[in-house]
């Protein structure tokens, strides 16, 4: 499946919260996510991913283990998309580690995740702050076939449009990317 997403930041956040929050309760979350890549960093090189995010929600912490593959869409950034859940992440990432690979950057990420469906397609918006990045971002996806991908967009841009978000605002510019700048890596 490929994630169709578009991001943006957010000009007025508590007004687009405002919106969402008509569609559809929101719900706090705090992503701790580790990047990993081999030790030459072909992941990154090739414009893939390798993740373990783990999710501190209100009633659960819940872990996943994520692979990206290149983008299919250069102008949105929208990848193909694998992920699992897993039980033990602790033992994952010394499997990750135990195979070579390193950690190129580990993070938090501060959500507000909104789950609803416009034009048919089931669409999670979630407002996204990095305490190490100035701003908040938003990110609107939703999962299709590589084949739906531009008409999957156009429907997110919809959304976004709906929620008064300019095509200006829009970013392709990756979390992992900013944070390393910040952090002068």
């Amino acid at each position: 499946m490929i994630e169709a997403e578009l991001k943006a930041r957010v000009q007025d956040p508590e007004g687009v919260m405002a919106q969402l929050e008509k569609r559809a309760p929101g719900r706090a979350e705090v992503y701790r996510d580790t990047y990993y890549d081999d030790p030459a960093g072909a992941l990154e090189a090739s414009d893939r991913e390798l993740r373990v995010r783990t999710v501190h929600g209100p009633d659960e912490t819940r872990s996943v283990l994520t692979y990206k593959g290149a983008r299919v869409d250069d102008a949105s950034g929208s990848k193909p998309e694998h992920e699992t859940r897993v039980d033990e992440p602790d033992e994952v990432h010394a499997m990750l580690l135990g195979l070579g690979y390193v950690v190129s950057i580990a993070f938090e990420k501060r959500c507000r995740n909104y789950q609803f469906t416009a034009s048919g397609r089931r669409m999670l918006a979630t407002l996204v702050r990095v305490p190490e990045i100035d701003g908040t971002f938003l990110e609107v996806e939703t999962l299709v076939d590589e084949d739906d991908v531009r008409s999957a967009l156009d429907d997110v841009r919809d959304v976004l449009a709906e929620l008064g978000i300019a095509e200006e605002d829009l970013t392709t510019e990756l979390y992992t990317d900013a944070v390393a700048a910040r952090r002068g890596a």
